[in-house]
Order: structure tokens, then sequence, then C-alpha cells
């Protein structure tokens, strides 16, 4: 063998991210149109390869991507899985390091090459990017029934009734009103606003509510600048 060959197939490395967001009170997925080979011109997760030369780490490339493919100026954004074989890309055996976004519908501007898709109507997706998808999810589905996750896909400010939709939303079930306000209570995560309330049309007006300062701080933590 010739020393100058390398001994292995070239792995290929790259980032793929699950980004989901609120849209009429059902949880959606936001896909780009793929402009190159394979799959050319087919909906997919914002995925690339990772930039040895310019990212720090993996999740640096997955904050590049997001940006550039997206347009996001802010997430949060949390390491998800692996996944790698050598089916899972025509191109070679390969590694995508998969992670997962959570925006609110107003942190998403418009973009071309970019849609946010219903999770019940993903319809087909290139590569692996269905099991993504499903270990996207299920992380946060899980996570829901005892963290405030859920807040990262509210605004600044929301009422408690919308915040319970949002946690209704992503896990698929309604929630006891008298229970949920008692865990907000418990979790000491929320204060309200003072003196800022919400019309509700036919309803009276509904206070709301902010992520009190010491949990901004340790929610920024999870949330890289882009």
């Amino acid at each position: 063998m010739n020393q100058t060959e390398a001994p292995y197939p070239q792995v290929l490395v790259s980032v793929d991210t699950v980004v989901l967001t609120l849209q009429d009170d059902a949880l959606h997925v936001v896909l780009v149109r793929r402009s190159q080979p394979p799959f050319e011109g087919v909906w997919a997760l914002p995925g690339g390869y990772i930039h040895a030369q310019e990212d720090a780490d993996a999740q640096d490339s997955a904050v590049r991507v997001l940006r550039d493919k997206v347009g996001i100026a802010g997430a949060y954004l949390e390491q998800l899985a692996t996944f790698s074989g050598p089916a899972r890309d025509p191109r070679g055996w390969s590694v995508a390091i998969a992670y997962c976004a959570l925006v609110s519908s107003a942190q998403l501007p418009p973009h071309d090459g970019v849609k946010r898709v219903p999770v019940a109507a993903l319809g087909q997706l290139p590569f692996d990017h269905h099991a993504i998808v499903a270990a996207a999810l299920a992380r946060v589905r899980n996570k829901s029934q005892y963290s405030s996750l859920p807040v990262h896909l509210c605004g600044e400010t929301f009422t408690l009734p919308q915040l319970q939709q949002v946690y209704e939303s992503i896990l698929g079930e309604p929630l006891n009103k008298v229970s949920f306000r008692r865990k907000m209570d418990e979790m000491q995560l929320l204060e309200a606003v003072p003196g800022a309330m919400r019309s509700g049309g036919a309803h009276r007006p509904a206070q709301l509510y902010r992520v009190r300062a010491p949990f901004q701080q340790a929610l920024a933590l999870s949330v890289r600048g882009l």
C-alpha cells in the first residue's frame, strides 16, 4: 500500500439540528431546502459539515448552521445524540452530531428556502432525519414533564393560560389548570410583570408573567448567541 494513502476511507462528520417552534398552538419542525446533492431540492433538517478551521466545537458548528441557513439570532440549543453508519448517507460512512433547538415563533425571521412543518405532517425526509426528529421529540416531551424547558418556546412575556397551552402542545394532552399553576408556583420560575395585562377579547384581562431574573441567568447559560 502506498504510504501516503489513508488506511481507511474518510468519515464524513456533520451536525444536524431539529429546530422546534410553536405555530397556531401546534409544534412545528423547521426545514430547509437542500441546495446541493445528494437530495438536492429536498426539504431536510438544517445541517452541514463541521468546519475544522473555523468551529471551536460541534456546538459552534450547529450555531453557525442555524445562523447561516435559518437566520436564527439566538436559540436554546441542546446536544441530542450521535447518528452514524454506512447507510445513512449515500456519500459514505458518516457521523452526524444531532442537536435540538427551541425558539419562539417570533425568533424565526423570513428566510429563503426555510419553512415550518407541523410535526404531524412531516412527510418524507432524507437521510435518517425522521429518526433524529423522533429523538428530539422524545427528549423535549420527557423533559417538559418536570422542567421549565417549554418557556423557550414563549416570548419574553406571556400569560399563564398561554404557558399552559405551550406545555399541552408539547405533551399532546390537556393539563389540569389547578395542578399546572401549583407546579409553576413550586418551581418559583415566574414573576408577574407589574402593571402588565393582556386583553382576552370577551375574557377579562390576564396578568402577564416573565421568567424571574435568577432563572433568566440560568437559562441564558443554555443559549448560545448567534
